[in-house]
C-alpha cells in the first residue's frame, strides 16, 4: 500500500481514490455505511459495537469492548499505513473529555481563539449583545465597519453555534 499511497498523493483525486479504497476495504471487513451520515461506519458483533467516523484522511473510532478495538487496529494496519494518536482530546474545534460519567464536548479553546483573533479576549459576558438604551436614527455617525472582518466574525460565530 505504501507505493500506491505515494503515487496517490501526487494526484488531484488522491483523497477521492483513498476514500474509495477505504470504503471498499471497510465493507469487506463487515462494516456498513451509516444511514444518517455517509462517513459513519458501525460494526456490531453480538453485544459489542465499534463505530468509526472518517473525516478527510482521519479516522476516529470508539468501541464497546477492548478486544474489538485492538483487532480493528491490527486489521487496518495490515492494509493502511497509519499511526494511533491515542485518546481523542481535540477534533475540528471541539475539545473532547472522557471520564467515567461520559464524554463531554466543549468549544472553550475555539472560543478563546476567536476572541483573541478579534481583540476581544478581555470582554465581559453580557445577557444581550446589543447596547441597551441606544436610540438609532438616520444620521448615524458611527465608525464604518470593515465588511470582511465583520463577515469573518459572523462566520466564526455561526460555526461555533453550528457545532
Amino acid at each position: 500500500m505504501l507505493t500506491q499511497r505515494k503515487v496517490l498523493y501526487g494526484l488531484k483525486q488522491a483523497l477521492k481514490a483513498w476514500y474509495y479504497h477505504l470504503k471498499k476495504y471497510l465493507h469487506q471487513q463487515g462494516f456498513s455505511k451509516g444511514l444518517a451520515d455517509s462517513n459513519l461506519y458501525p460494526e456490531i458483533d453480538n453485544d459489542k459495537l465499534l463505530i468509526l467516523v472518517v473525516y478527510a484522511d482521519d479516522i476516529i473510532f470508539g468501541r464497546k469492548g477492548e478486544a474489538m478495538s485492538q483487532n480493528f487496529v491490527l486489521v487496518m494496519q495490515q492494509e493502511f499505513e497509519m499511526s494511533l494518536l491515542g485518546e481523542l482530546t481535540y477534533f475540528l474545534g471541539l475539545q473532547v473529555q472522557q471520564n467515567k460519567y461520559g464524554i463531554f464536548l466543549s468549544q472553550t479553546k475555539y472560543l478563546k481563539k476567536i476572541l483573541k483573533k478579534y481583540g476581544m479576549e478581555d470582554s465581559k459576558p453580557v445577557c444581550t449583545s446589543m447596547v441597551t438604551g441606544c436610540s438609532l436614527n438616520s444620521n448615524d455617525e458611527s465608525i464604518v465597519v470593515h465588511q470582511p472582518t465583520y463577515r469573518s466574525m459572523i462566520g466564526s460565530l455561526l460555526y461555533l453555534i453550528g457545532t
